[in-house]
């Protein structure tokens, strides 16, 4: 669909939002938008009172209820575009699918099971709970993503949420917090379940990591963000930056290994923390990878001062990607360095030294440093030293069973995907549900709704043992 298609159903859907009430002007009531962050977290706290008068099966079908919303082509579409238009990052054709996966495949009130023990000593159960109050900080790589993902993972749990959204990402993130909120009042949930304020800034999310009503802080970010609140003396979980490395070597099936790690590396421009960011591949099949690779899609940079000017170019002073450039099309990032190219490449590929910046540094651009080594064990030690010890994310492309296994005992990713692109490893053409907050420095991994949730522990004393 051509974009300016794109951007008049965008026009008519904003315009029958706010003449149903959803607006981004001040009214009585805004759809969990809020002045302040003390009235978001006040309101918020309100509504999860009321929340827990509500069964487990309600809560399921509110945040059936926010699926549902999602999934309505044109609110789905208004949200990807708004997204990739509002923040300059990613391809809007990828965020229809991570926006998509999120409000499918976020698990619900199935993976809140309740667990029993019975004995001489009578019966115990212990159940998942709910927090309370949770205040969740959203990048802006996955504004929409991350809000769709949360808010059905902490409703279910019979939390509410207050987010905290980039401020490059307001706008789109006002509207679906609005949106959200309308469709769980149809439902007949409480009012805000979903908030967020108006303005959000570095001030309001201070507020809010400080706030006692806060019980459970959840950052989605960069390592900054996770220490901050990881520093906060709450409860806390940190998704956290990763530096996936994938590790080619001669047993894989090498023009499928090619086109895996392309679309892996170029979905949404890269900026999925779980995406491919260095290759390590065995130098007898080296060539032929590339060969497959530029057949497919990517364009080899193969003079070294070309590719310095376009890392200098793309690189803060400090080593760090300039956020000018995170997220930008390949297409777009050859331009700064006088290369023209049509939509078709979506990958920039360079061979490099392991030591080189594009690899010890987590760009978030489609640039993928391609280093070859004499076999696939050096490859391994490679992968191990690019992570960065996040044990974030890892692909392998192989046959060899016995190195497989190596590499994901040596990484210890929380991700570890072999033979598929690495977007199969939040459940885009993989088994098993998806998130996009990824937990691992705080080693909660794939989160669901068990993750936002207490275990708390009913006691019944010599009794009801039917055994």
């Amino acid at each position: 669909m051509k974009l300016e298609v794109i951007e008049n159903i965008v026009k008519q859907v904003v315009k029958d939002l706010q003449q149903e009430g959803i607006t981004m002007e001040a009214s009585t009531y805004e759809y969990g938008v809020f002045d302040t962050m003390e009235a978001a977290i006040s309101a918020s706290e309100i509504a999860q009172k009321e929340l827990m008068s509500y069964s487990l099966q309600e809560r399921n079908s509110f945040v059936d209820a926010i699926r549902e919303t999602i999934l309505q082509k044109d609110h789905l579409d208004m949200i990807s575009l708004m997204a990739v238009e509002e923040t300059g990052i990613g391809r809007y054709s990828d965020k229809l699918i991570k926006n998509r996966v999120a409000a499918v495949k976020t698990p619900g009130k199935e993976v809140l099971e309740t667990r029993a023990m019975t004995g001489h000593d009578g019966l115990t159960i212990e159940e998942f709970c709910p927090f309370g109050v949770i205040g969740a900080i959203t990048p802006t790589t996955n504004p929409t993503e991350t809000i769709i993902n949360n808010s059905i993972s902490m409703i279910v749990g019979g939390n509410t949420v207050v987010f905290s959204p980039h401020p490059r990402a307001k706008k789109v993130s006002t509207i679906l917090v609005q949106m959200i909120n309308k469709a769980l009042e149809a439902a007949g949930a409480p009012n805000n379940l979903v908030t967020m304020v108006r303005e959000p800034s570095i001030e309001n999310t201070q507020i809010m990591m400080e706030h006692p009503k806060v019980r459970l802080l959840v950052a989605t970010g960069g390592p900054g963000i996770v220490k901050q609140v990881l520093s906060s003396g709450k409860k806390a979980i940190g998704a956290g930056a990763g530096n996936p490395p994938v590790v080619v070597d001669e047993t894989a099936h090498i023009e499928q290994a090619a086109k895996d790690i392309i679309n892996g590396a170029s979905f949404d421009n890269n900026v999925p923390c779980i995406a491919e960011k260095e290759v390590f591949v065995v130098e007898e099949v080296a060539d032929q990878l590339v060969y497959h690779m530029k057949k497919n899609g990517a364009y080899e940079i193969t003079d070294m001062s070309t590719l310095d000017t376009l890392v200098k170019k793309v690189t803060k002073d400090d080593g760090k990607p300039n956020p000018d450039f995170v997220g930008k099309s390949a297409k777009d990032l050859l331009a700064l360095v006088g290369i023209v190219v049509d939509d078709s490449i979506h990958l920039i590929i360079a061979r490099t030294s392991e030591h080189h910046h594009l690899v010890t540094e987590e760009m978030m651009m489609p640039i993928l440093p391609i280093v070859s080594v004499p076999n696939v064990d050096i490859a391994i030690e490679c992968a191990y030293r690019a992570e960065l010890g996040n044990r974030h994310t890892a692909m392998m492309h192989s046959q060899n069973l016995e190195k497989l296994s190596k590499m994901a005992r040596l990484l210890e990713t929380t991700i570890f995907v072999k033979n598929a692109p690495s977007y199969a490893g939040i459940g885009v053409g993989g088994e098993g549900h998806t998130t996009f907050t990824i937990a691992g420095p705080t080693g909660e991994g794939i989160t669901c709704a068990r993750s936002f949730c207490r275990i708390r522990r009913c006691v019944l004393s010599e009794a009801f043992s039917l055994r």
